[in-house]
């Protein structure tokens, strides 16, 4: 499956939020610097499916796009 994510670093709380059937809005608490707000991001996702997590593109914008599988 291939979705679409929006990822807000630095948020006060961690949250997974279903925009649409494919588009997902992520908070993660991590700043946007050296990966972290990613590992945050793929850790957090990786939670909520309980399936593999994988960034296709996107690792240096907040627009991403995954594969869960």
């Amino acid at each position: 499956m291939i979705i679409k994510v929006i990822v807000k670093p630095n948020s006060e709380e961690e949250a997974v939020e279903k925009v649409s059937d494919d588009q997902y809005l992520l908070k993660v608490k991590e700043p946007a610097e050296k990966g972290k707000a990613n590992a945050a991001a793929v850790k957090l996702l990786h939670r909520y499916f309980k399936k593999r997590v994988r960034i296709i593109r996107g690792f240096s914008d907040r627009d991403k796009i995954i594969e869960i599988s």
